[in-house]
Protein backbone atom coordinates (compact mmCIF):
# COMPACT_ATOMS: atom_id res chain seq x y z
CA UNK A 1 0.00 0.00 0.00
CA UNK A 2 1.56 3.54 -1.30
CA UNK A 3 1.74 5.60 1.98
CA UNK A 4 2.53 9.36 2.69
CA UNK A 5 5.85 10.37 1.88
CA UNK A 6 6.99 13.16 4.57
CA UNK A 7 7.86 16.35 3.48
CA UNK A 8 10.82 18.50 4.00
CA UNK A 9 8.92 21.96 3.48
CA UNK A 10 6.24 20.90 6.25
CA UNK A 11 8.03 22.16 9.45
CA UNK A 12 6.52 19.32 11.88
CA UNK A 13 7.43 16.65 9.06
CA UNK A 14 10.46 18.03 8.31
CA UNK A 15 11.60 18.18 12.40
CA UNK A 16 10.24 14.22 12.11
CA UNK A 17 12.79 13.66 9.55
CA UNK A 18 15.64 14.83 11.57
CA UNK A 19 15.00 11.97 14.02
CA UNK A 20 16.87 9.42 14.66
CA UNK A 21 15.02 5.95 13.80
CA UNK A 22 15.27 2.74 16.31
CA UNK A 23 17.13 -0.73 15.73
CA UNK A 24 14.20 -3.26 14.56
CA UNK A 25 14.19 -5.87 17.35
CA UNK A 26 12.58 -9.16 15.52
CA UNK A 27 11.73 -8.91 12.18
CA UNK A 28 7.40 -9.20 12.32
CA UNK A 29 4.79 -9.55 9.91
CA UNK A 30 4.65 -6.02 10.85
CA UNK A 31 7.99 -5.62 9.34
CA UNK A 32 7.06 -7.57 6.04
CA UNK A 33 4.00 -5.80 5.03
CA UNK A 34 6.24 -1.69 5.69
CA UNK A 35 8.78 -3.27 3.52
CA UNK A 36 5.70 -3.99 0.89
CA UNK A 37 4.75 -0.80 1.32
CA UNK A 38 7.89 1.40 1.14
CA UNK A 39 8.42 -0.48 -2.07
CA UNK A 40 4.69 0.68 -3.28
CA UNK A 41 5.58 4.03 -1.65
CA UNK A 42 8.65 4.50 -3.70
CA UNK A 43 7.54 2.83 -6.83
CA UNK A 44 4.05 5.50 -6.65
CA UNK A 45 6.67 8.29 -6.15
CA UNK A 46 8.94 7.07 -9.36
CA UNK A 47 12.07 7.18 -6.35
CA UNK A 48 14.85 4.94 -6.41
CA UNK A 49 15.22 4.60 -2.47
CA UNK A 50 13.60 5.09 1.06
CA UNK A 51 13.88 4.94 4.32
CA UNK A 52 11.15 3.73 7.16
CA UNK A 53 11.52 7.74 8.20
CA UNK A 54 10.34 9.32 5.54
CA UNK A 55 7.07 7.02 6.00
CA UNK A 56 7.19 8.78 9.39
CA UNK A 57 8.22 5.37 10.95
CA UNK A 58 11.45 5.52 13.49
CA UNK A 59 12.45 1.98 12.18
CA UNK A 60 16.19 1.42 10.86
CA UNK A 61 14.81 0.48 7.42
CA UNK A 62 15.69 1.04 4.25
CA UNK A 63 14.84 0.11 0.41
CA UNK A 64 16.31 0.83 -2.73
CA UNK A 65 15.35 -0.38 -6.35
CA UNK A 66 15.92 0.78 -10.28
CA UNK A 67 16.05 -1.69 -13.00
CA UNK A 68 16.32 1.04 -15.66
CA UNK A 69 19.96 2.04 -14.71
CA UNK A 70 22.85 0.42 -16.32
CA UNK A 71 24.22 -1.17 -14.44
CA UNK A 72 20.83 -2.13 -12.50
CA UNK A 73 19.99 -1.24 -8.83
CA UNK A 74 18.71 -4.58 -8.02
CA UNK A 75 15.86 -5.13 -5.59
CA UNK A 76 17.57 -3.75 -1.94
CA UNK A 77 16.13 -4.23 1.16
CA UNK A 78 18.16 -3.62 4.75
CA UNK A 79 17.02 -3.62 8.12
CA UNK A 80 18.90 -2.35 10.82
CA UNK A 81 22.34 -2.04 8.21
CA UNK A 82 25.24 -0.93 8.89
CA UNK A 83 27.85 0.18 6.59
CA UNK A 84 31.24 -1.23 7.61
CA UNK A 85 33.93 0.33 5.19
CA UNK A 86 34.35 3.05 2.65
CA UNK A 87 36.59 3.74 0.04
CA UNK A 88 38.85 6.73 0.34
CA UNK A 89 37.99 7.98 -3.23
CA UNK A 90 35.10 10.22 -2.93
CA UNK A 91 32.47 11.30 -5.74
CA UNK A 92 30.59 14.34 -6.19
CA UNK A 93 27.26 13.62 -8.24
CA UNK A 94 23.88 14.95 -7.98
CA UNK A 95 20.91 13.93 -5.24
CA UNK A 96 17.32 14.85 -4.92
CA UNK A 97 14.81 13.19 -2.58
CA UNK A 98 11.22 11.93 -2.44
CA UNK A 99 11.24 14.21 0.67
CA UNK A 100 12.77 17.19 -0.93
CA UNK A 101 10.58 16.87 -4.88
CA UNK A 102 11.73 18.88 -7.46
CA UNK A 103 15.20 20.01 -5.79
CA UNK A 104 18.32 18.83 -6.36
CA UNK A 105 22.13 19.31 -5.20
CA UNK A 106 25.56 17.84 -5.63
CA UNK A 107 26.28 15.66 -2.81
CA UNK A 108 30.28 14.23 -1.85
CA UNK A 109 30.13 10.65 -0.70
CA UNK A 110 32.61 7.20 -0.74
CA UNK A 111 32.54 6.06 -4.20
CA UNK A 112 32.18 2.15 -2.80
CA UNK A 113 30.84 0.74 0.38
CA UNK A 114 30.85 -2.49 2.37
CA UNK A 115 27.11 -3.22 4.42
CA UNK A 116 25.49 -5.69 6.22
CA UNK A 117 22.31 -5.83 7.95
CA UNK A 118 18.80 -8.08 7.18
CA UNK A 119 16.76 -9.09 4.51
CA UNK A 120 12.91 -8.77 4.65
CA UNK A 121 13.29 -12.66 6.03
CA UNK A 122 15.41 -11.56 8.65
CA UNK A 123 18.42 -13.29 7.40
CA UNK A 124 21.93 -11.37 7.49
CA UNK A 125 23.32 -10.48 4.28
CA UNK A 126 26.05 -8.59 3.26
CA UNK A 127 27.10 -7.25 0.00
CA UNK A 128 29.54 -4.30 -1.45
CA UNK A 129 28.48 -1.45 -3.55
CA UNK A 130 29.72 1.08 -6.05
CA UNK A 131 27.93 3.77 -7.94
CA UNK A 132 24.50 4.20 -7.96
CA UNK A 133 23.74 1.65 -5.56
CA UNK A 134 26.16 2.87 -2.52
CA UNK A 135 24.79 6.36 -3.42
CA UNK A 136 21.53 5.10 -2.56
CA UNK A 137 22.55 3.01 0.29
CA UNK A 138 24.36 5.77 1.60
CA UNK A 139 22.09 8.59 1.20
CA UNK A 140 19.08 6.58 2.87
CA UNK A 141 21.34 5.37 5.64
CA UNK A 142 21.76 8.78 6.48
CA UNK A 143 17.94 9.59 6.95
CA UNK A 144 17.89 6.98 9.72
CA UNK A 145 20.34 9.05 11.70
CA UNK A 146 18.01 12.34 11.16
CA UNK A 147 20.62 13.71 8.26
CA UNK A 148 19.26 15.00 5.07
CA UNK A 149 21.25 15.12 1.65
CA UNK A 150 20.40 18.84 1.99
CA UNK A 151 22.60 19.27 5.20
CA UNK A 152 25.79 18.01 3.09
CA UNK A 153 25.35 19.76 -0.23
CA UNK A 154 28.07 21.54 -2.33
CA UNK A 155 27.09 24.15 -3.39
CA UNK A 156 23.05 24.86 -3.87
CA UNK A 157 19.78 23.67 -4.41
CA UNK A 158 18.39 23.78 -7.72
CA UNK A 159 15.45 22.39 -9.81
CA UNK A 160 14.53 21.09 -13.67
CA UNK A 161 12.16 23.40 -15.33
CA UNK A 162 10.25 21.91 -18.23
CA UNK A 163 9.55 23.43 -21.83
CA UNK A 164 6.54 25.33 -20.30
CA UNK A 165 8.34 26.83 -17.63
CA UNK A 166 6.78 24.46 -14.76
CA UNK A 167 8.81 22.28 -12.67
CA UNK A 168 9.45 18.40 -13.26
Amino acid sequence: MKRKILLGEIPQELKELKEISQPVAEVTTETKQLVLDMFDSMHGSNGIGLSAPQLGVLQRVIVAEYQEANPAVPRTVLINPEITWVSKKQVVEEEGCLSFPNLYGMVRRPEKIQYRGLDENGKQVEGKATGLLARIIQHEYDHLDGVLFIDKLEGDLYTYEKEDGKTL
